[in-house]
């Protein structure tokens, strides 16, 4: 999802309706693959648990895609808030008794 969201930044000269199509196009393979993970990842994990392991992969990707592909810089701030998100993971997956 990461490069049909963004990917279209590096190619302003598009039309906007070219893009939203090739957005979509892209969009769709990755559900075809999602939705399907999600069905059989809901025999060991529950639906939170899915959505933040989701959530956090898609934010790992994220941050080299834009370091690499967008040539942003990483920041210390976003390197603090990834932190509180694998906070999130282990509180998220961590068995309380």
């Amino acid at each position: 999802m990461t490069f049909a969201w963004y990917g279209h930044l590096k190619f302003k000269s598009l039309p906007l309706w070219l893009v939203i199509l090739l957005s979509w196009a892209i969009a769709f393979f990755e559900y075809c693959l999602q939705v399907p993970a999600n069905r059989l990842g809901h025999a060991v994990f529950s639906a939170t648990q899915l959505k933040v392991m989701q959530e956090v992969i898609t934010l790992i990707v994220f941050a080299f895609f834009s370091v690499l592909y967008l040539k942003e810089k990483f920041k210390w701030n976003y390197l603090v808030g990834f932190l509180f998100l694998f906070l999130a993971v282990f509180f998220v997956f961590k068995k309380w008794d």
